[in-house]
């Protein structure tokens, strides 16, 4: 007589079966993140120099303070007084062209090497991004038709939240880098001296508080993907870069770092960590971290130099584990792999040299060096060399 399997048989078979779906869950995120991260590194770094992204913009160096805030939670890293060396990068997302309509961002490096650093961390304009999650990333690489400064038509067609991400983000027109607010979406790790566990999400403002500028209010969700530079623009090709450079020259540029805290818990939700939807502010309000004081901008080559990993962080504020590339915290599993790509562009800079400063005069509206000889040594207003 043949006996139905009993109940405790079905658990067993039940969680080998997860035990394994989750490995193989683990293993295709593990060969995604390393074959993009080698796929960069060969076409865009070592053959291309060309950053994973946000090829466009200005370092500069300054000092890093932590504040004496006793709204939060100590931590050995963030001790009240403490300062570092700092640098910290501007830059306008995919075109080499200030004056279009994009994202920009602000990278920040708790160090004065190019590379080095006890803390780097990254953040773009809006408080939601574009995509949220490996899988949902690579299908916005896919997806990217680029031509004279029109992009994603498709994948904001597909993606509707992607197209709300980009209406909160894009940035027109903007007076400067320094008056605009950059969020780093995904959380990270916090557990501080109190050994609690708690995630951690990064925003910095102007220290002045400044009004942004270049906010889209009425965006016309038709348009989105459309980011060139509208035909007898005032505006220069390089006129943010040259703007900051003025203004670190005449008064400096200083910001305040802000945080915000979630106390993990057995039975949290896993859209706290969908860079989609902002936490709730009444619930955990932002609170000041440090103020960063810049006085010096880089010269051209530095700027190049000048590189960030989220890897650079204390294991007590490190990237979130991911279990898929559909796992929210697999954008930020993908991100850390970014050191390939980052040694084989400094490979290419040490065979073949720097790639030539943005010419003020060359096509707009194009992603991309155009080096006729003629341009490539030529002096612009406005940029060091």
């Amino acid at each position: 007589m043949t006996h139905p399997p009993t109940t405790s048989r079905s658990w067993a078979d039940t969680a080998i079966l997860d035990t394994l779906g989750g490995l193989r869950d683990r293993a295709v995120l593990w060969f995604t993140a390393k074959g993009f991260a080698v796929a960069i590194a060969l076409l865009v770094s070592l053959f291309g120099k060309r950053r994973m992204s946000h090829d466009n913009g200005i370092a500069a160096r300054g000092m890093v303070t932590i504040l004496d805030n006793p709204q939060l939670p100590p931590h050995e890293f963030f001790r009240p007084g403490r300062t570092f060396p700092c640098r910290i990068r501007h830059a306008t997302a995919t075109f080499l062209d200030d004056a279009v309509r994009g994202i920009r961002s602000m990278s920040i490096k708790f160090s004065d090497h190019h590379l080095r650093s006890p803390f780097d961390i990254q953040m773009n304009t809006g408080a939601v991004s574009l995509f949220w999650s490996a899988a949902s990333f690579l299908q916005f690489a896919r997806m990217r038709k680029e031509k004279w400064g029109v992009e994603y038509h498709d994948y904001y067609r597909k993606y509707p939240s992607g197209l709300a991400g980009a209406e909160e983000a894009i940035r027109e027109n903007p007076a400067s880098f320094h008056d605009l607010r950059y969020y780093c979406k995904t959380p990270f790790r916090f557990v501080g001296d109190d050994n609690i566990k708690r995630y951690a999400k990064y925003r910095v403002r102007p220290f002045d508080n400044q009004p942004e500028s270049g906010i889209l209010h009425s965006p016309d969700a038709t348009d989105i993907a459309n980011q060139r530079v509208p035909r007898h623009d005032p505006r220069g090709r390089n006129y943010l870069k040259y703007e900051y450079e003025d203004r670190v020259k005449r008064e400096g540029a200083k910001y305040t770092m802000q945080i915000q805290l979630l106390t993990a818990a057995a039975d949290e939700d896993p859209e706290i960590f969908n860079n989609m939807k902002p936490w709730n502010e009444d619930l955990h309000p932002w609170h000041d971290l440090a103020v960063i004081e810049i006085d010096e901008a880089l010269d051209w080559k530095e700027s190049c130099r000048t590189t960030f990993s989220i890897r650079n962080m204390p294991k007590t504020l490190g990237f979130l584990p991911a279990k898929s590339i559909f796992d929210y915290n697999s954008l930020n599993y993908m991100r850390a792999q970014s050191g390939l790509a980052h040694r084989a562009r400094f490979l290419n800079y040490a065979l073949f040299g720097y790639p030539p400063r943005i010419p003020d005069n060359d096509n707009r509206n194009y992603s991309d060096w155009e080096n006729p000889p003629s341009i490539i040594n030529r002096t612009y207003p406005g940029v060091t060399k």
